[in-house]
């Protein structure tokens, strides 16, 4: 399991230097007029690539271990895993079809979210079999088909709540490495390597991208990249739920309740003020955090100070997901736990913004 890490570890950072070194031709011109660039130059958008060619390559390889070495691999990833590869690519291909392009529409996008989680209901059996609420799980237990609705409304959503937090040098990679790590340790607990090693090998992926993304900014996942988070944790939370009893469907919840809620919220205040939630904006928690909470960076190069800036930002976030991470690693099996922190990070997130767009933040945070 650790060979396979350091592997896709190695591929991410190789193909992410090559990425950086040879891509400019690549660069698509991300407009100045945009809401939610704060960067400055032409960064190329397609670290996704760099992402999906280690998982592929690693997975492969894991694969081809488990075959040669049988029941004795401890990897012990079988064939699913080749379905698992060739459920993503749908959603993965059509984010860097938009960061080559910039032309893929929303519409588009959705599709394509929605063509892997159908391959994924289809040749991984995926499934949301309960809910550990009394009423709902006989009423999943009673028709299937309302918790293959659940997983495909999960996996076709996550990619892009994932997109919308990926604003800031090292923001959703981080974010995803921690999920990562968590469902990870909970699937080593119950004895499942195979799923284990896909998380520990997308954790190391992510963590070889980041190197060329935190803190110099000088490759972005794009929405290539992050659609492979969405979708590689999407499916590794539900397979977690559905082969082992003892995990509590909250587990998962609570792990990605930022992003969720994230998303949840963002189209909220936007039918709130009558525009599209489709449309960009630059009002999302981890905008507000950039705009009137990092501050006291000062610099003659305009775009050295936004970059700086922008790495000050992310440390926030991170700290913000590790609240609900925490509690979720220790109380993965009690649902009741679970929720009660969800409905808690909800209210302190709405507290928190609020407080941000009222200016009334404490002045130990502006540093």
């Amino acid at each position: 399991m650790v060979w396979l890490s350091v592997t896709a570890f190695l591929i991410a950072l190789v193909c992410g230097g090559m990425t950086v070194r040879w891509s400019r031709r690549l660069r698509v011109v991300y407009g100045e007029d945009k809401p939610q660039r704060f960067h400055r130059g032409n960064v190329p958008r397609i670290g996704g690539l760099a992402l999906l060619l280690a998982l592929l390559l690693s997975w492969s390889a894991g694969m081809v271990s488990t075959l040669l070495r049988g029941d004795t691999s401890f990897l012990r990833m079988q064939p699913w895993v080749g379905w698992f590869m060739l459920a993503i690519l749908p959603a993965v291909l059509g984010g860097l079809a938009e960061d080559l392009t910039q032309r893929l529409s929303v519409r588009w996008r959705l599709l394509l979210t929605g063509l892997t989680a159908v391959l994924g209901i289809w040749l991984l059996g995926l499934n949301v079999p309960r809910l550990d609420l009394p009423g709902v799980d006989g009423l999943l237990a009673w028709g299937p088909w309302i918790g293959m609705g659940i997983a495909l409304l999960a996996i076709a959503g996550l990619p892009h709540a994932f997109n919308i937090i990926d604003g800031y040098n090292g923001l959703a990679g981080m974010v995803a490495i921690i999920v990562c790590l968590a469902l990870a340790h909970v699937s080593l607990q119950l004895g499942d390597r195979a799923l284990a090693a896909l998380l520990l090998s997308t954790a190391a992926a992510t963590a070889g991208f980041l190197v060329w993304n935190y803190p110099r900014g000088m490759l972005f996942a794009g929405d290539g990249g992050a659609y492979i988070w969405g979708v590689v944790i999407a499916f590794s939370s539900i397979l977690l739920v559905q082969r082992h009893s003892l995990v509590s469907p909250w587990f998962p919840m609570l792990l990605l309740i930022y992003p969720v809620w994230e998303t949840v919220f963002s189209m909220y205040r936007k039918l709130a003020r009558g525009v599209s939630p489709g449309m960009a904006d630059a009002l999302h928690f981890h905008q507000l955090v950039y705009r009137r909470i990092v501050w006291g960076v000062f610099h003659d190069d305009e775009s050295r100070q936004m970059l700086m800036r922008n790495n000050r930002t992310s440390p926030y976030l991170w700290a913000f997901t590790l609240l609900t991470v925490l509690p979720a690693v220790l109380f993965w099996s009690n649902t009741p736990v679970l929720m009660a922190f969800c409905a808690l990070f909800m209210i302190g997130y709405v507290c928190a913004y609020l407080a941000i767009v009222r200016f009334k933040v404490p002045g130990w945070l502006q540093k």
